[in-house]
Protein backbone atom coordinates (compact mmCIF):
# COMPACT_ATOMS: atom_id res chain seq x y z
CA UNK A 1 0.00 0.00 0.00
CA UNK A 2 1.46 3.53 -0.88
CA UNK A 3 2.90 5.00 2.15
CA UNK A 4 1.16 8.39 1.08
CA UNK A 5 -1.23 9.57 2.89
CA UNK A 6 -4.04 12.49 2.40
CA UNK A 7 -5.54 14.35 5.35
CA UNK A 8 -3.43 11.98 7.72
CA UNK A 9 -4.91 8.75 6.34
CA UNK A 10 -3.93 6.35 3.39
CA UNK A 11 -3.67 8.06 0.24
CA UNK A 12 -6.26 5.62 -0.90
CA UNK A 13 -8.76 6.67 0.87
CA UNK A 14 -8.88 9.97 -1.48
CA UNK A 15 -9.59 7.25 -4.71
CA UNK A 16 -12.56 5.86 -2.63
CA UNK A 17 -14.00 9.19 -1.82
CA UNK A 18 -14.40 10.69 -4.84
CA UNK A 19 -15.49 7.46 -6.59
CA UNK A 20 -18.50 7.37 -3.93
CA UNK A 21 -18.98 10.80 -4.60
CA UNK A 22 -19.11 10.60 -8.55
CA UNK A 23 -21.39 7.50 -7.87
CA UNK A 24 -23.67 8.95 -5.34
CA UNK A 25 -23.66 11.93 -7.72
CA UNK A 26 -25.56 9.84 -10.16
CA UNK A 27 -27.20 7.90 -8.31
CA UNK A 28 -29.24 10.86 -6.41
CA UNK A 29 -29.08 13.17 -9.37
CA UNK A 30 -31.26 10.79 -11.27
CA UNK A 31 -33.20 9.94 -8.47
CA UNK A 32 -34.25 13.52 -8.09
CA UNK A 33 -35.85 13.75 -12.19
CA UNK A 34 -36.80 10.03 -12.32
CA UNK A 35 -40.38 10.44 -11.42
CA UNK A 36 -40.41 14.11 -12.98
CA UNK A 37 -39.52 12.78 -16.72
CA UNK A 38 -41.71 9.82 -16.20
CA UNK A 39 -44.62 12.07 -15.62
CA UNK A 40 -43.67 14.99 -18.03
CA UNK A 41 -46.06 15.24 -21.05
CA UNK A 42 -44.96 13.00 -24.21
CA UNK A 43 -45.14 15.86 -25.82
CA UNK A 44 -43.29 19.67 -26.25
CA UNK A 45 -40.12 21.42 -26.03
CA UNK A 46 -39.16 18.70 -23.11
CA UNK A 47 -41.41 15.76 -23.55
CA UNK A 48 -41.19 12.59 -21.02
CA UNK A 49 -43.27 9.93 -21.35
CA UNK A 50 -46.32 11.05 -19.83
CA UNK A 51 -46.57 8.11 -17.83
CA UNK A 52 -49.90 8.47 -14.91
CA UNK A 53 -48.42 9.09 -11.37
CA UNK A 54 -49.53 5.49 -9.65
CA UNK A 55 -47.20 3.74 -12.71
CA UNK A 56 -44.53 6.27 -11.98
CA UNK A 57 -44.25 6.02 -8.38
CA UNK A 58 -44.52 2.05 -8.77
CA UNK A 59 -41.65 2.41 -11.78
CA UNK A 60 -39.10 4.27 -9.29
CA UNK A 61 -40.31 1.99 -6.61
CA UNK A 62 -39.29 -1.11 -8.26
CA UNK A 63 -35.74 0.56 -8.87
CA UNK A 64 -35.02 1.94 -6.11
CA UNK A 65 -35.69 -1.46 -4.36
CA UNK A 66 -33.86 -3.42 -7.13
CA UNK A 67 -30.93 -1.60 -6.30
CA UNK A 68 -30.39 -2.57 -2.86
CA UNK A 69 -31.70 -6.22 -3.21
CA UNK A 70 -28.68 -6.47 -5.84
CA UNK A 71 -26.29 -5.18 -3.26
CA UNK A 72 -26.62 -9.42 -2.02
CA UNK A 73 -25.42 -11.03 -4.82
CA UNK A 74 -22.98 -7.89 -5.56
CA UNK A 75 -21.38 -8.82 -2.09
CA UNK A 76 -21.31 -12.72 -3.53
CA UNK A 77 -19.72 -11.75 -6.51
CA UNK A 78 -17.37 -9.97 -5.44
CA UNK A 79 -16.07 -12.62 -2.83
CA UNK A 80 -16.49 -15.43 -4.76
CA UNK A 81 -15.08 -13.99 -8.10
CA UNK A 82 -14.32 -10.20 -8.51
CA UNK A 83 -12.85 -9.24 -5.39
CA UNK A 84 -14.51 -5.91 -4.28
CA UNK A 85 -11.99 -3.79 -6.44
CA UNK A 86 -12.56 -5.03 -9.89
CA UNK A 87 -16.71 -5.19 -8.67
CA UNK A 88 -16.26 -1.51 -7.73
CA UNK A 89 -14.74 -0.98 -11.46
CA UNK A 90 -17.13 -3.17 -13.20
CA UNK A 91 -19.83 -1.62 -11.50
CA UNK A 92 -18.80 1.77 -11.98
CA UNK A 93 -18.93 1.49 -15.99
CA UNK A 94 -22.00 -0.86 -15.44
CA UNK A 95 -23.78 2.93 -14.16
CA UNK A 96 -22.19 5.10 -16.21
CA UNK A 97 -23.57 2.46 -19.39
CA UNK A 98 -26.77 2.49 -17.54
CA UNK A 99 -27.38 6.78 -17.55
CA UNK A 100 -26.11 6.78 -21.37
CA UNK A 101 -28.93 4.13 -22.45
CA UNK A 102 -31.27 6.51 -20.29
CA UNK A 103 -29.93 9.67 -22.12
CA UNK A 104 -30.83 7.99 -25.74
CA UNK A 105 -34.14 9.66 -26.66
CA UNK A 106 -35.59 6.20 -27.44
CA UNK A 107 -38.72 4.18 -26.26
CA UNK A 108 -39.45 3.11 -22.78
CA UNK A 109 -37.93 -0.38 -23.76
CA UNK A 110 -34.09 1.03 -23.86
CA UNK A 111 -35.08 3.20 -20.90
CA UNK A 112 -36.15 0.38 -18.41
CA UNK A 113 -33.46 -1.78 -20.04
CA UNK A 114 -30.67 1.19 -18.30
CA UNK A 115 -32.26 1.48 -14.83
CA UNK A 116 -32.00 -2.29 -15.11
CA UNK A 117 -28.51 -1.94 -15.96
CA UNK A 118 -27.42 0.66 -13.51
CA UNK A 119 -29.40 -1.76 -10.83
CA UNK A 120 -26.60 -4.11 -11.36
CA UNK A 121 -23.72 -1.58 -11.51
CA UNK A 122 -24.94 -0.21 -7.82
CA UNK A 123 -25.39 -3.53 -6.44
CA UNK A 124 -21.67 -4.73 -7.40
CA UNK A 125 -20.08 -0.78 -6.46
CA UNK A 126 -22.08 0.12 -3.23
CA UNK A 127 -21.29 -2.80 -0.87
CA UNK A 128 -17.54 -3.41 -2.41
CA UNK A 129 -16.54 -0.39 -2.00
CA UNK A 130 -17.32 0.09 1.49
CA UNK A 131 -15.11 -3.22 1.95
CA UNK A 132 -12.41 -1.51 0.58
CA UNK A 133 -12.47 1.18 2.63
CA UNK A 134 -12.10 -1.01 5.33
CA UNK A 135 -9.09 -3.26 4.01
CA UNK A 136 -7.41 0.10 3.97
CA UNK A 137 -8.09 0.11 8.16
CA UNK A 138 -6.48 -3.31 8.26
CA UNK A 139 -4.47 -3.62 11.95
CA UNK A 140 -5.17 0.12 12.74
CA UNK A 141 -7.20 1.51 15.66
CA UNK A 142 -10.94 1.44 15.45
CA UNK A 143 -10.52 5.51 15.87
CA UNK A 144 -8.89 5.79 12.96
CA UNK A 145 -10.67 3.58 11.08
CA UNK A 146 -14.10 5.16 12.08
CA UNK A 147 -12.36 8.72 11.45
CA UNK A 148 -11.71 7.20 8.12
CA UNK A 149 -15.06 6.07 7.74
CA UNK A 150 -16.69 9.31 8.38
CA UNK A 151 -14.72 11.68 5.79
CA UNK A 152 -15.69 8.70 3.16
CA UNK A 153 -19.13 9.23 4.22
CA UNK A 154 -18.47 13.10 3.93
CA UNK A 155 -17.98 11.96 0.15
CA UNK A 156 -21.23 10.49 -0.38
CA UNK A 157 -23.51 13.55 0.95
CA UNK A 158 -21.00 15.75 -0.89
CA UNK A 159 -22.39 14.13 -4.31
CA UNK A 160 -26.23 14.24 -3.39
CA UNK A 161 -25.97 17.93 -2.24
CA UNK A 162 -24.35 19.01 -5.66
CA UNK A 163 -25.79 16.52 -7.93
CA UNK A 164 -29.65 17.70 -8.14
CA UNK A 165 -29.13 21.69 -8.23
CA UNK A 166 -26.92 20.55 -11.84
CA UNK A 167 -28.65 17.29 -13.00
CA UNK A 168 -31.80 18.67 -12.10
CA UNK A 169 -31.32 22.12 -13.35
CA UNK A 170 -30.18 20.75 -16.68
CA UNK A 171 -33.06 18.09 -16.69
CA UNK A 172 -36.25 20.48 -15.97
CA UNK A 173 -34.30 23.44 -17.21
CA UNK A 174 -33.38 21.89 -20.65
CA UNK A 175 -33.59 18.28 -21.41
CA UNK A 176 -34.47 15.69 -19.58
CA UNK A 177 -32.12 13.51 -21.35
CA UNK A 178 -28.80 16.00 -21.11
CA UNK A 179 -29.62 15.17 -17.33
CA UNK A 180 -29.27 11.76 -17.79
CA UNK A 181 -25.95 12.23 -19.70
CA UNK A 182 -24.65 14.75 -16.78
CA UNK A 183 -25.49 11.82 -14.62
CA UNK A 184 -23.68 8.97 -16.72
CA UNK A 185 -20.67 12.23 -17.36
CA UNK A 186 -19.67 12.19 -14.25
CA UNK A 187 -19.96 8.47 -13.07
CA UNK A 188 -17.36 8.32 -16.23
CA UNK A 189 -15.23 10.44 -14.42
CA UNK A 190 -15.05 8.60 -11.19
CA UNK A 191 -14.31 5.62 -12.64
CA UNK A 192 -11.51 7.20 -14.80
CA UNK A 193 -10.27 8.62 -11.50
CA UNK A 194 -10.63 4.94 -9.90
CA UNK A 195 -8.26 3.76 -12.05
CA UNK A 196 -5.95 6.39 -12.83
CA UNK A 197 -5.49 6.27 -8.85
CA UNK A 198 -5.76 2.43 -8.01
CA UNK A 199 -2.14 1.97 -7.39
CA UNK A 200 -2.56 3.65 -3.75
CA UNK A 201 -4.98 1.30 -2.40
CA UNK A 202 -2.24 -1.23 -2.47
CA UNK A 203 -3.60 -4.68 -1.89
CA UNK A 204 -6.99 -3.38 -0.54
CA UNK A 205 -9.56 -5.30 -2.15
CA UNK A 206 -8.11 -8.10 -4.02
CA UNK A 207 -9.12 -11.42 -4.24
CA UNK A 208 -7.14 -14.17 -3.92
CA UNK A 209 -6.97 -16.90 -6.47
CA UNK A 210 -9.24 -19.42 -5.96
CA UNK A 211 -9.72 -23.23 -6.49
CA UNK A 212 -10.78 -23.58 -10.27
CA UNK A 213 -13.61 -26.35 -9.29
CA UNK A 214 -14.84 -23.94 -6.83
CA UNK A 215 -14.44 -20.89 -9.16
CA UNK A 216 -16.08 -22.69 -11.81
CA UNK A 217 -19.31 -23.85 -10.02
CA UNK A 218 -19.54 -20.28 -8.37
CA UNK A 219 -19.51 -19.30 -12.32
CA UNK A 220 -22.52 -22.10 -13.24
CA UNK A 221 -24.57 -20.55 -10.04
CA UNK A 222 -23.58 -16.85 -11.38
CA UNK A 223 -24.98 -18.13 -14.85
CA UNK A 224 -28.08 -19.66 -13.16
CA UNK A 225 -28.88 -16.50 -11.10
CA UNK A 226 -28.68 -14.11 -14.14
CA UNK A 227 -31.15 -16.60 -16.51
CA UNK A 228 -33.51 -16.61 -13.95
CA UNK A 229 -33.53 -13.00 -13.24
CA UNK A 230 -33.22 -12.16 -17.18
CA UNK A 231 -36.01 -14.99 -18.17
CA UNK A 232 -39.10 -12.63 -16.68
CA UNK A 233 -37.60 -9.41 -17.42
CA UNK A 234 -37.47 -10.69 -21.31
CA UNK A 235 -41.02 -11.54 -20.60
CA UNK A 236 -42.28 -8.54 -19.49
CA UNK A 237 -40.27 -6.60 -22.39
CA UNK A 238 -41.79 -8.79 -24.66
CA UNK A 239 -45.33 -8.23 -23.42
CA UNK A 240 -45.75 -11.99 -23.10
CA UNK A 241 -46.11 -11.36 -19.32
CA UNK A 242 -48.55 -8.76 -19.14
CA UNK A 243 -48.62 -7.33 -15.72
CA UNK A 244 -49.78 -3.77 -14.90
CA UNK A 245 -46.22 -2.29 -13.09
CA UNK A 246 -48.31 -1.16 -10.22
CA UNK A 247 -48.97 -4.63 -9.46
CA UNK A 248 -45.86 -5.74 -10.25
CA UNK A 249 -44.34 -3.70 -7.77
CA UNK A 250 -46.75 -4.68 -4.83
CA UNK A 251 -45.87 -8.23 -6.32
CA UNK A 252 -42.18 -7.21 -5.77
CA UNK A 253 -42.44 -6.12 -2.36
CA UNK A 254 -44.92 -8.49 -1.00
CA UNK A 255 -42.04 -11.48 -2.15
CA UNK A 256 -39.93 -9.27 -0.11
CA UNK A 257 -41.61 -9.09 2.89
CA UNK A 258 -42.63 -12.90 2.71
CA UNK A 259 -38.68 -13.41 2.30
CA UNK A 260 -37.91 -11.94 5.40
CA UNK A 261 -40.55 -13.43 7.25
CA UNK A 262 -39.52 -16.70 6.00
CA UNK A 263 -35.68 -16.49 7.17
CA UNK A 264 -36.76 -15.12 10.40
CA UNK A 265 -38.87 -17.51 11.34
CA UNK A 266 -36.70 -20.35 9.92
CA UNK A 267 -33.44 -18.95 11.71
CA UNK A 268 -35.64 -18.13 15.54
CA UNK A 269 -37.26 -21.39 15.16
CA UNK A 270 -34.73 -24.34 13.41
CA UNK A 271 -31.08 -22.58 13.41
CA UNK A 272 -28.79 -24.32 16.08
CA UNK A 273 -28.56 -21.12 19.05
CA UNK A 274 -28.37 -20.58 22.03
CA UNK A 275 -30.88 -18.49 23.96
CA UNK A 276 -29.47 -15.18 23.89
CA UNK A 277 -28.56 -15.47 20.07
CA UNK A 278 -31.99 -16.34 19.88
CA UNK A 279 -33.36 -13.02 21.72
CA UNK A 280 -30.82 -11.29 19.78
CA UNK A 281 -32.39 -12.22 16.49
CA UNK A 282 -35.49 -11.69 17.52
CA UNK A 283 -34.39 -7.61 18.14
CA UNK A 284 -32.68 -7.75 14.58
CA UNK A 285 -36.39 -9.09 13.25
CA UNK A 286 -38.08 -6.09 15.05
CA UNK A 287 -35.42 -3.48 13.62
CA UNK A 288 -35.87 -4.94 10.34
CA UNK A 289 -39.50 -3.74 10.46
CA UNK A 290 -38.96 -0.42 12.18
CA UNK A 291 -36.00 0.17 8.99
CA UNK A 292 -38.86 -0.83 6.33
CA UNK A 293 -41.00 1.51 7.92
CA UNK A 294 -38.60 4.11 8.31
CA UNK A 295 -37.55 4.34 4.50
CA UNK A 296 -40.97 3.66 3.25
CA UNK A 297 -41.74 7.34 4.69
CA UNK A 298 -37.88 9.01 4.36
CA UNK A 299 -37.56 7.83 0.64
CA UNK A 300 -41.02 9.34 0.01
CA UNK A 301 -39.05 12.65 -0.83
CA UNK A 302 -38.37 11.62 -4.40
CA UNK A 303 -42.05 10.80 -4.66
CA UNK A 304 -44.67 12.09 -2.86
CA UNK A 305 -42.86 15.26 -1.24
CA UNK A 306 -41.42 15.80 -4.99
CA UNK A 307 -44.52 15.98 -7.00
CA UNK A 308 -45.97 18.15 -3.85
CA UNK A 309 -43.17 20.47 -4.64
CA UNK A 310 -43.69 20.47 -8.14
CA UNK A 311 -47.72 21.04 -7.47
CA UNK A 312 -47.84 22.94 -4.59
CA UNK A 313 -44.67 24.71 -3.76
CA UNK A 314 -43.75 28.35 -4.45
CA UNK A 315 -40.62 27.80 -6.55
CA UNK A 316 -41.00 31.60 -7.92
CA UNK A 317 -37.30 32.57 -6.46
CA UNK A 318 -34.81 33.14 -9.56
CA UNK A 319 -37.60 31.59 -12.23
CA UNK A 320 -36.84 34.29 -14.67
CA UNK A 321 -34.06 32.03 -15.17
CA UNK A 322 -36.02 29.22 -16.24
CA UNK A 323 -38.71 28.65 -19.04
CA UNK A 324 -41.05 27.71 -16.94
CA UNK A 325 -40.90 30.63 -14.55
CA UNK A 326 -40.01 28.64 -11.95
CA UNK A 327 -36.70 27.37 -10.65
CA UNK A 328 -36.56 23.40 -10.77
CA UNK A 329 -38.60 21.12 -8.29
CA UNK A 330 -35.30 18.81 -7.93
CA UNK A 331 -33.07 21.37 -6.20
CA UNK A 332 -35.12 20.19 -3.00
CA UNK A 333 -33.76 17.03 -3.13
CA UNK A 334 -30.63 18.82 -1.87
CA UNK A 335 -31.91 19.47 0.96
CA UNK A 336 -31.52 16.11 3.06
CA UNK A 337 -27.99 15.66 2.42
CA UNK A 338 -27.22 19.22 3.43
CA UNK A 339 -28.99 18.72 6.42
CA UNK A 340 -26.76 15.59 6.94
CA UNK A 341 -23.86 17.41 6.64
CA UNK A 342 -24.70 19.82 8.78
CA UNK A 343 -25.87 18.04 11.58
CA UNK A 344 -24.01 14.63 11.55
CA UNK A 345 -21.08 16.61 13.46
CA UNK A 346 -23.91 17.67 16.57
CA UNK A 347 -25.41 14.26 16.62
CA UNK A 348 -21.84 12.70 17.07
CA UNK A 349 -21.05 14.97 19.72
CA UNK A 350 -24.40 14.45 21.11
CA UNK A 351 -24.06 10.74 21.79
CA UNK A 352 -20.43 11.01 22.97
CA UNK A 353 -21.70 13.70 25.55
CA UNK A 354 -24.61 11.86 26.93
CA UNK A 355 -22.77 8.80 27.19
CA UNK A 356 -20.47 10.19 29.79
CA UNK A 357 -23.49 11.44 31.94
CA UNK A 358 -24.59 7.72 31.68
CA UNK A 359 -27.13 9.25 29.09
CA UNK A 360 -27.10 8.00 25.80
CA UNK A 361 -30.15 6.15 24.05
CA UNK A 362 -30.04 2.84 23.84
CA UNK A 363 -30.25 1.55 20.02
CA UNK A 364 -34.27 0.80 20.35
CA UNK A 365 -34.70 4.33 21.49
CA UNK A 366 -32.78 5.81 18.79
CA UNK A 367 -34.63 3.67 16.61
CA UNK A 368 -37.94 4.60 18.11
CA UNK A 369 -36.51 8.77 18.39
CA UNK A 370 -36.21 8.28 14.14
CA UNK A 371 -39.63 6.72 13.76
CA UNK A 372 -41.15 9.85 16.41
CA UNK A 373 -39.01 12.20 13.90
CA UNK A 374 -40.33 10.54 10.65
CA UNK A 375 -44.15 11.13 11.56
CA UNK A 376 -43.66 14.78 13.05
CA UNK A 377 -42.31 15.76 9.16
CA UNK A 378 -45.49 14.28 8.11
CA UNK A 379 -47.97 16.54 10.49
CA UNK A 380 -46.15 19.14 8.64
CA UNK A 381 -47.42 18.44 5.42
CA UNK A 382 -50.64 18.42 6.73
CA UNK A 383 -50.82 21.80 7.84
CA UNK A 384 -49.28 22.65 4.13
CA UNK A 385 -51.96 20.61 2.27
CA UNK A 386 -54.47 22.36 4.49
CA UNK A 387 -52.72 25.92 3.43
CA UNK A 388 -53.17 24.65 -0.18
CA UNK A 389 -56.88 23.80 0.44
CA UNK A 390 -57.40 27.11 1.76
CA UNK A 391 -56.00 29.13 0.25
CA UNK A 392 -56.05 27.90 -3.73
CA UNK A 393 -52.62 28.57 -4.35
CA UNK A 394 -49.17 27.49 -3.44
CA UNK A 395 -47.31 27.09 -0.05
CA UNK A 396 -43.69 28.82 0.80
CA UNK A 397 -40.55 26.07 0.35
CA UNK A 398 -40.16 26.45 3.97
CA UNK A 399 -43.20 23.67 4.82
CA UNK A 400 -41.39 21.05 2.54
CA UNK A 401 -37.77 22.09 3.70
CA UNK A 402 -38.99 22.02 7.53
CA UNK A 403 -40.36 18.25 6.65
CA UNK A 404 -36.88 16.89 5.37
CA UNK A 405 -35.15 18.35 7.99
CA UNK A 406 -37.63 16.39 10.65
CA UNK A 407 -36.80 13.76 8.56
CA UNK A 408 -33.07 13.82 7.97
CA UNK A 409 -32.92 14.32 12.30
CA UNK A 410 -34.53 11.20 12.29
CA UNK A 411 -32.15 9.43 9.81
CA UNK A 412 -29.06 10.62 11.75
CA UNK A 413 -30.96 8.67 15.09
CA UNK A 414 -32.08 5.36 13.37
CA UNK A 415 -29.20 4.52 10.55
CA UNK A 416 -26.01 5.21 12.43
CA UNK A 417 -26.74 2.67 14.43
CA UNK A 418 -29.01 -0.12 12.65
CA UNK A 419 -26.29 -1.39 10.80
CA UNK A 420 -23.98 -1.46 13.83
CA UNK A 421 -26.12 -3.38 15.67
CA UNK A 422 -26.68 -5.97 13.09
CA UNK A 423 -23.68 -7.11 13.08
CA UNK A 424 -22.84 -6.64 16.73
CA UNK A 425 -26.55 -8.53 17.90
CA UNK A 426 -26.07 -11.17 14.77
CA UNK A 427 -24.70 -14.50 16.07
CA UNK A 428 -21.10 -14.74 14.56
CA UNK A 429 -21.71 -17.70 11.96
CA UNK A 430 -24.96 -15.10 10.51
CA UNK A 431 -23.32 -11.88 10.57
CA UNK A 432 -23.32 -11.68 6.64
CA UNK A 433 -26.81 -12.81 6.29
CA UNK A 434 -28.19 -10.60 8.93
CA UNK A 435 -26.65 -7.57 6.89
CA UNK A 436 -28.43 -8.66 4.14
CA UNK A 437 -31.61 -8.51 6.04
CA UNK A 438 -30.74 -5.05 6.77
CA UNK A 439 -30.22 -3.73 2.50
CA UNK A 440 -33.66 -6.06 2.49
CA UNK A 441 -35.86 -3.63 5.14
CA UNK A 442 -33.99 -0.78 2.64
CA UNK A 443 -35.73 -2.43 -0.70
CA UNK A 444 -38.83 -2.97 0.90
CA UNK A 445 -39.01 0.52 2.30
CA UNK A 446 -38.24 1.77 -1.20
CA UNK A 447 -41.04 -0.17 -3.01
CA UNK A 448 -43.73 0.87 -0.25
CA UNK A 449 -42.30 4.58 -0.78
CA UNK A 450 -42.86 4.06 -4.55
CA UNK A 451 -46.15 2.86 -4.26
CA UNK A 452 -47.83 5.21 -1.39
CA UNK A 453 -45.99 8.45 -3.69
CA UNK A 454 -47.98 6.85 -6.61
CA UNK A 455 -51.18 7.10 -4.90
CA UNK A 456 -50.70 10.06 -2.94
CA UNK A 457 -49.49 12.07 -6.02
CA UNK A 458 -52.30 10.70 -8.28
CA UNK A 459 -55.04 11.77 -5.94
CA UNK A 460 -56.73 15.35 -5.20
CA UNK A 461 -54.86 17.71 -2.85
CA UNK A 462 -58.44 17.39 -1.10
CA UNK A 463 -57.08 13.68 0.04
CA UNK A 464 -53.74 14.85 1.22
CA UNK A 465 -54.52 16.14 4.62
CA UNK A 466 -55.88 12.60 5.33
CA UNK A 467 -53.29 10.72 3.95
CA UNK A 468 -50.67 12.65 5.44
CA UNK A 469 -52.20 12.30 8.48
CA UNK A 470 -52.38 8.53 8.06
CA UNK A 471 -48.37 8.07 7.53
CA UNK A 472 -48.13 10.65 10.72
CA UNK A 473 -50.26 8.27 12.64
CA UNK A 474 -47.65 5.42 11.53
CA UNK A 475 -44.65 7.16 11.84
CA UNK A 476 -45.82 8.52 15.52
CA UNK A 477 -47.37 4.73 16.54
CA UNK A 478 -44.58 2.96 15.62
CA UNK A 479 -42.21 5.54 17.47
CA UNK A 480 -44.41 5.36 20.48
CA UNK A 481 -44.45 1.33 20.53
CA UNK A 482 -41.06 1.13 20.04
CA UNK A 483 -40.09 3.41 23.14
CA UNK A 484 -42.91 1.18 25.30
CA UNK A 485 -40.49 -1.89 23.79
CA UNK A 486 -37.02 -0.52 24.89
CA UNK A 487 -36.94 -2.36 28.23
CA UNK A 488 -38.10 -5.38 26.95
CA UNK A 489 -35.61 -5.17 23.40
CA UNK A 490 -32.55 -4.18 25.72
CA UNK A 491 -32.86 -7.51 27.62
CA UNK A 492 -33.38 -9.56 24.61
CA UNK A 493 -30.00 -7.78 23.62
CA UNK A 494 -28.65 -9.02 26.59
CA UNK A 495 -26.89 -5.27 26.83
CA UNK A 496 -24.22 -5.51 28.91
CA UNK A 497 -22.99 -1.69 29.11
CA UNK A 498 -25.34 0.10 30.89
CA UNK A 499 -27.49 2.93 28.79
CA UNK A 500 -30.55 5.18 29.41
CA UNK A 501 -34.04 4.44 27.58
Amino acid sequence: MSTQTWLGHPRGLATLFFTEMFERFTYYGMRAILVLFLIAPPTGLNPGFGVDRESAGAIYGLYTGAVYLFCLPGGWIADRLLGARRAVFYGGMLIALGNFLLAVPAGADLFYLGLAVITAGVGLLKPNISAVVGALYEDQPAARRDAGFSIFYMGINIGAFLSPFIVGTAGEGWSWRLGFALSGLFMLLGVIQFRYTERYLGEAGRISVADPAQRARDLRLLALGAGLIALPLLLLFSGVLAVPVTRLAQLAGSAMVALAVAYFGYVLIFAPLSRVERGRVAVIAVFFICAALFWAGYEQAATTLNLFTEDYTDRSLFGSYFPAGMHPTSWYQSAQPIYIILFSPFFAWLWVALAKRNLNPSAPAKFALGLLQLGLGFAVMVAAAELVINSGGRVGPSWILFTYLLQTTGELCLSPVGLSNVTRLSPPRYVGQMMGTWFLGSAVGNVAAGLIGGEVGGGSVEQMPAQFLHMTLVGVGAGVLMLLAVPLLRRLSAEQAPARA
